[in-house]
């Protein structure tokens, strides 16, 4: 039994046959800080109300690879207006190569978002800074169990899975 195979041996052909996920490179797409109200905001009294927004999307460039863009819009207002308003667009790169194709949505709109938000937490909260704002510090967010919710939610619909570019 010594000629055997196992499953790390590689294949005659050479064929790689092992699931492999992994971050090929994250980044800055898009970026847009605006302060509409400046200098006069820096007078304003009263906190502003922050609304913050949150939408995920993914792409196939090319062949086992996929982008994921994490899109986070925040507005600060209050009632004078505008204090500031930014929107990021954090993309990550990622290599996957055989994983069961059930297996890549969940992938795709839970774990890498979880993965890519402390990248973009960080390049919101400089922006927010260095527009003159006490930095934008967001909450950690279950991407898995937001994920898990739209799955149900359509699925009680009878839409199945989402699709690409919604979560």
């Amino acid at each position: 039994m010594a000629d055997e195979a196992t499953s790390t041996d590689p294949l005659a052909n050479g064929a790689d046959t092992q699931p492999t996920i992994g971050l090929i490179t994250q980044y800055v797409k898009d970026l847009s800080f605006e302060n509409p109200n400046s200098p006069a905001v820096y007078q304003w009294q009263e906190q502003p109300e922050i609304d913050v927004q949150f939408n995920i999307s993914s792409e196939k460039p090319a062949d086992d690879v996929y982008e994921v863009a994490l899109k986070v819009e925040v507005k600060a207002t209050g009632a004078q207006g505008t204090a500031y308003a930014t929107d990021l667009i954090f993309a990550g790169l990622f290599g996957i190569r055989n994983i069961p194709e059930e297996q890549i949505q969940p992938f795709l709109f839970a774990e890498a978002p979880r993965l890519l938000f402390p990248f973009a937490r960080r390049v919101l909260a400089d922006a927010v800074r260095d527009g003159g704002f006490p930095p934008l510090l967001l909450d950690p967010i279950d991407f898995n169990g937001l994920y898990l919710q739209q799955v149900q939610a359509r699925a009680a619909e009878g839409a199945g899975e989402p699709a690409a570019g919604n979560a």
